[in-house]
């Protein structure tokens, strides 16, 4: 991938982590790519839904299995708005992905390299690619203005 699809994929990323914000979820999007196409897409629903598990990860993972037919995803890419956390992490290493860029580091919950590393732990049977940074301001100005908006609301 060039570094120019990767800001494309990230970006619809962005818009998936928009629509979280509008139903007041912490903005946080996923896209997955097969092939150059978007086989699954998320957005954090876990305030709507009223369901802890219902991370944009773990949606754009249960797409991506419906559209693809199968239950690993061996030859795609997650993009994702923020660091995974080792929920996420651990979905991602059971459904075989291939590699997750993420934009945003997650300092209090990430489990892509910030508190853990999951996905390359050598103990496990699935390695996984990592990048990170792609966009980061972006996706991090947006969480930043969810957060700021909640204050404002306290």
């Amino acid at each position: 991938m060039t570094i120019e699809s990767d800001e494309y994929y990230i970006n619809l990323a962005l818009k998936e982590a928009e629509k979280a914000m509008a139903n007041g979820d912490i903005p946080v999007g996923v896209v997955i790519v097969f092939d150059g196409k978007v086989v699954g897409k998320g957005y954090n629903q876990v305030e709507k839904k009223n369901d802890s598990l219902a991370h944009a990860e773990m949606i754009a993972i249960k797409n991506a299995i419906r559209k693809v037919g199968y239950k690993h995803l061996l030859d795609c890419t997650m993009y994702v708005t923020l660091e995974p956390c080792s929920m996420c992490a651990g979905a991602i290493v059971l459904a075989r992905l291939k590699k997750v860029i993420y934009a945003a580091n997650d300092p209090k919950t990430g489990a892509m390299g910030s508190l853990y590393n999951i996905p390359q732990d050598e103990r496990l049977n699935h390695f996984v690619q990592i990048e990170s940074g792609i966009l980061e301001n972006k996706s991090s100005e947006l969480i930043k203005s969810f957060f700021r908006g909640l204050r404002r609301k306290d």
